[in-house]
């Protein structure tokens, strides 16, 4: 049984999500600020260096953040309306993202415990990964949640894949403590996998669904 839709009030939630991610993005920065009012008579290329691995886990945050709201954004514009469970799956994306810049915190300062750290980094995306996921599912068996144009056409083939290519990530870094955040590599598979499984622009399907780490909405009209 389908749940209870609302249209009204849709554009609160697409705002809210996107509020969260711009404080969550910001936040990333802070370290790197609380880390330049001791900058001193150091150069500042000198400060860059000596800071390096905070810069690059700052990029990377950022850049996979950035990544997820593309997507989020992508799947959020082939609808018209919401329900409960898009709104409990929305806050768990929401919870993971707003997360994020906490093990990226301890990346950056170099914790003892790079295995444990390695683990709650990947373990953050994956959450959003599956949280992702869960929002798909919920659009594609309700289609009365999809704009018109695109009403009964999603799929959840590539989201599923995402999901499952980042668990397998998960797993090895749990597995296998040397890897570090090396299995983040294997999302490179997604594109790929994306290109082989669903069809070509123009081809009979005339629109394909968003999915975690692959949007592909079809273009608005």
């Amino acid at each position: 049984m389908a749940k209870a839709v609302e249209h009204r009030g849709f554009d609160r939630l697409v705002n809210l999500s996107d509020a969260v991610v711009a404080i969550a993005i910001t936040l990333l920065v802070l370290p790197l600020v609380d880390a330049a009012g001791a900058i001193g008579d150091t150069p500042v290329p000198q400060f860059m260096a000596d800071n390096g691995v905070k810069f690059f886990v700052f990029a990377l945050s950022f850049v996979v953040i950035a990544r997820f709201w593309v997507i989020h954004h992508a799947m959020y514009r082939n609808l018209e309306a919401y329900n409960r469970p898009l709104i409990y799956a929305n806050f768990l994306w929401l919870i993971s993202i707003v997360f994020l810049p906490f093990p990226t915190e301890l990346l950056a300062s170099g914790s003892e415990s790079n295995h444990a750290t390695s683990i709650l980094y990947i373990g953050t995306l994956a959450l959003t990964t599956v949280a992702g996921l869960a929002q798909q599912i919920v659009i594609v068996r309700d289609p009365e949640l999809q704009r018109v144009e695109v009403r009964k056409t999603l799929h959840m083939r590539v989201a599923i894949i995402a999901a499952s290519i980042m668990l397998v990530a998960l797993a090895v870094t749990i597995i296998v403590p040397t890897v570090n955040q090396w299995p983040l590599l294997l999302l490179l598979l997604t594109g790929p996998i994306e290109h082989f499984l669903l069809p070509r622009r123009g081809a009979s399907a005339p629109a394909r669904a968003t999915a975690p780490l692959s949007p592909n909405a079809p273009p608005e009209k």
